[in-house]
Parts: C-alpha cells; sequence; structure tokens
C-alpha cells in the first residue's frame, strides 16, 4: 500500500510539473508522401502513371493518415494535415480509372460530383473531398490561402507542391503557393484596363472579402504590383476559362 502512495506521490508531481505522457506537439510523418511527390511532380505536373506504379505506396500513406487523431494536433499541423489529406486522396482518385481519364470530372456521374464521392477516410470517419475543404479547412481556418494549397488534378487549378505540407514551415509554404500561382503569366491577363484571373476568386469571392485586387497586390511581385497600382482606379475585374483536363506529365 505504502509503494501505490509513492508511485501515485510521483506521478502527481510530474503531471503538475508539466509532465506530458504524449508528445508535447504531435506531428504527423509524411515521409512515405514527400517521396512519392519528389519523385512524381514537377513544375505542377503530376506523373499520375508513376503514382500508379507505387500505388501501393500512396495507399500506405492514406492508412497513416487515417490513423492519425487530428485533435492532438497543433493548428499549423491540423491545415497541414488536412491539405496533405485533400491532396493525396484526389491522387487517389484519379488513380482509379488511370490511365483512361482526361479531366477529373470524369469520374462524376450525372447525379455525383468526384467531389462528393465518400472517399477520404479520417478522423474515424469516411468523408468526401468536398467535406474536406468546405466543412473542415475553409471555415476552420478562414485562410484564402488554401485556394492556392489544395489540387484538384486540373490543369488551371494552382500547382501541386512537390512536397508536403508541414506545420513548422506551414506560413512560408503557404505564402510561397499563393505567389507562385498569382504571378505565373498563365494565372492572370491584362487587357487594357481589364484583369482577368482565375474563376477562383469568382467562385468563392467572400474567402477574398470579396476584393481581389487588395489579395493580388499584397502577394504580386514587383512588376506586377506596378502593373497593378498604376491601374489600381480604374481597373475592373473579369475572369478567365477554366480548364479541368487533367494536370498530367505526358508518359
Amino acid at each position: 500500500m505504502k509503494y501505490r502512495t509513492v508511485l501515485l506521490s510521483i506521478f502527481i508531481i510530474l503531471i503538475g510539473g508539466g509532465f506530458s505522457l504524449t508528445p508535447a506537439n504531435p506531428t504527423v510523418d509524411h515521409g512515405i508522401y514527400a517521396e512519392l511527390l519528389t519523385k512524381y511532380v514537377n513544375n505542377g505536373k503530376v506523373y499520375y502513371a508513376g503514382f500508379k506504379s507505387e500505388e501501393a505506396k500512396l495507399d500506405q500513406y492514406l492508412k497513416q493518415l487515417e490513423a492519425v487523431n487530428s485533435n492532438n494536433l497543433s493548428r499549423e499541423e491540423q491545415f497541414a494535415f488536412y491539405a496533405n489529406v485533400y491532396n493525396a486522396w484526389t491522387v487517389k482518385l484519379i488513380l482509379s480509372r488511370y490511365p483512361d481519364v482526361e479531366s477529373i470530372k470524369d469520374l462524376g456521374s450525372l447525379f455525383k460530383s468526384p467531389w462528393k464521392k465518400k472517399i477520404v477516410r479520417i478522423d474515424g470517419d469516411i468523408m468526401t473531398l468536398d467535406n474536406v475543404e468546405h466543412d473542415i479547412l475553409r471555415p476552420r481556418f478562414k485562410d484564402p490561402r488554401v485556394h492556392f494549397a489544395i489540387n484538384c488534378a486540373a490543369i488551371s487549378c494552382p500547382p501541386l507542391r512537390p512536397e508536403p505540407f508541414q506545420g513548422d514551415i506551414l506560413n512560408t509554404q503557404l505564402d510561397d503557393s499563393t505567389r507562385s500561382f498569382l504571378n505565373n503569366p498563365t494565372s492572370y491577363k491584362f487587357d487594357g484596363n481589364t484583369l482577368y484571373v482565375s474563376r477562383i476568386f469568382k467562385w468563392f469571392a467572400e474567402d477574398f472579402n470579396h476584393d481581389v485586387l487588395s489579395f493580388y497586390l499584397k502577394y504580386a511581385n514587383d512588376d506586377l504590383k506596378q502593373q497593378l497600382e498604376a491601374k489600381r482606379t480604374t481597373l475592373r475585374i473579369k475572369y478567365l476559362p477554366y480548364d479541368w483536363g487533367l494536370n498530367k506529365l505526358r508518359d
């Protein structure tokens, strides 16, 4: 009895002193995914044939994500976790019919879009890609940069990063993805006093406070920023067509 009392006293002292039986800042191991992205993503294009040849590794990574308790993660680690979940499961969705797929939209039906298929296994549940984006990432984190972090496997979509998102460098990665997309000449076009931008800014206008120009000015590089500033008072915003073709590297 005395022995048990001593052990209990030690335990209370440790807890009171801030000792934890679980890691203070748990992280998710994205090593397998990092290896696949490094090998099969180049300049935002995806070598799906390569992913297909190592689909077992991708499945192993998805199993790891399924086992994660996201409630134990910090805010930054959670954001990184769900962004990687979205992107990795999108690749898996494409592989479900690859090579017989030219657009992610081919994987939907008349009554259900591919983003409404229950395929994503996380947090003890099976959910859709729409759930991850619209029920978790957008409302929970309220960060418009999310639109340049997640990839919908389309040519006009902000490109897939060749590395996983990680909590400890998340802000740098989000800024880089946002700047890279906005400053890419294929992502915008000037026509007189009209600036044509991605339709992402139309579909999710509320995420950008209905102010595309201010968002662009925040992340534009010097040359583009000068052009925007020069036309600021007269600039009109319109939207580019969206190419839903598959963002694939040719075999």
